[in-house]
């Protein structure tokens, strides 16, 4: 959108620097005809002798202006010649303001190239010397006094435009800053939208897959128990009942914040519980018949947010696979070490020999332990499968 805007104002831009150039150029020439005129009487008899040749002279060396900032070095090469050979022939009074002018442009134009600064140097003492010569021969001796106003006028036109060239650098260099940290300001910004996602993703993912697995067996259990343990079946109806309620508010929260705003921010979603929700989590996977033992070694002490919500998403996932690919059991061993939580959980293959190892729900436990910096291993061990998960608790990206 900011490009579109540029290519629109460009040509309104260059209209209006033709329109003031063209303005300059017309001053420049009434200038050039009054000093031409007024003559000046130290450049002898052909001062204030005013032809056709004159004025064609006079419009040579400043009507050009309009094109100043097009072709610089050109224009400023034609309104010298033009200038010198007025100087020469009709002697005009003032200085040669249209090649000043024009030198004004060139300085504040001139590329870095050093060829080309060269070249422009070159070109601008050939003009004074030529100005200089003209007006010593119409004078009829040596121009000491024209030296020393030429070098001065033409030295600060050449001073103002290149500060007035290095103030226009100055400036782009700025906007271009401005342009590259907005632009690193995006990429940013998308980088945090893509991250914040694929953590949508993951929590979408582990969610659903824990509650349709609590659902599945309870459904089962119910059915079973419809007819024998009334009780024990209502249980179990109300157990899936609450899961798929926190369920489908969680899932529904998510898509809410997907359809809402295509730039999702972290924060936008309320996180995941942490460790201290395990043995919630337990408890619904023991009721659906899962016989999960725990344990716990070390000091507890406080976690950051995202070692805290990726250790309880670890165990949820592993424990879905064991009441999935497992054979009824698994164990949770949770240990506080000096400097990371190790997390442990183990389960006995089932007829599914894979233990679900190739699943995607492995993939998001070791995408999730790699944003916190940790280590991961899942894979089948003496007929168990064990899911071993190292996150440092001092972690930067949480």
């Amino acid at each position: 959108m900011a490009s579109h805007q540029a290519a629109h104002l460009a040509p309104a831009s260059q209209r209006v620097d033709l329109r003031l150039d063209a303005a300059i150029a017309v001053a420049v020439f009434a200038v050039s005809l009054g000093l031409l005129f007024a003559g000046d009487t130290d450049l002898g008899a052909h001062a204030g002798d005013v032809g056709v040749l004159g004025v064609v002279l006079a419009a040579l060396a400043s009507l050009p202006l309009v094109v100043r900032r097009l072709a610089p070095l050109p224009v400023f090469v034609v309104t010298g010649l033009a200038s010198a050979a007025m100087f020469g022939l009709t002697g005009p009074a003032g200085p040669p303001v249209g090649p000043t002018i024009a030198l004004y442009t060139v300085a504040a134009t001139a590329g870095e190239s050093r060829v080309g600064a060269q070249l422009t140097l070159g070109v601008v003492a050939t003009m004074l010397v030529a100005h200089l010569t003209a007006t010593g021969l119409a004078m009829g001796r040596f121009p000491g006094t024209q030296i020393l106003l030429g070098a001065f006028l033409w030295g600060g036109a050449w001073l103002a435009g290149d500060r007035a060239r290095l103030r226009m650098e100055r400036m782009a260099a700025l906007e271009e800053r401005a342009l590259r940290a907005e632009r690193e300001a995006e990429r940013e910004r998308r980088l945090a939208a893509a991250e914040e996602r694929m953590r949508i993703a993951r929590d979408l993912h582990d969610s659903a897959g824990h509650a349709i697995n609590v659902i599945l067996v309870h459904a089962g259990l119910g059915r079973l128990r419809a007819e024998r343990d009334l009780a024990s079946a209502q249980t179990s109806f109300a157990t899936i009942e609450e899961v798929a309620r926190e369920t489908v508010g969680e899932i529904d929260q998510l898509v809410r914040v997907l359809r809402e705003d295509g730039s999702v921010q972290a924060g936008d979603v309320e996180p995941p519980p942490g460790v201290a929700a395990l043995e919630g989590l337990v408890e619904r996977h023991r009721a659906a018949g899962l016989a999960v033992t725990t344990s716990v070694r070390g000091d507890r002490r406080p976690l950051s947010p995202g070692v805290d919500q990726g250790a309880y998403r670890i165990v949820q996932e592993a424990l879905t696979n064991a009441a999935r690919h497992g054979d009824g059991s698994a164990q949770v061993d949770l240990a506080f070490s000096g400097s990371a939580l190790e997390l442990t959980v183990t389960n006995p293959l089932g007829p599914d020999a894979s233990g679900g190892a190739d699943g995607h729900g492995i993939v998001g436990m070791h995408e999730r332990t790699a944003l916190l910096g940790g280590s991961l291993e899942a894979a089948a061990r003496d007929g168990c499968f064990e899911v071993r998960a190292r996150l440092p608790l001092v972690n930067h990206r949480a």
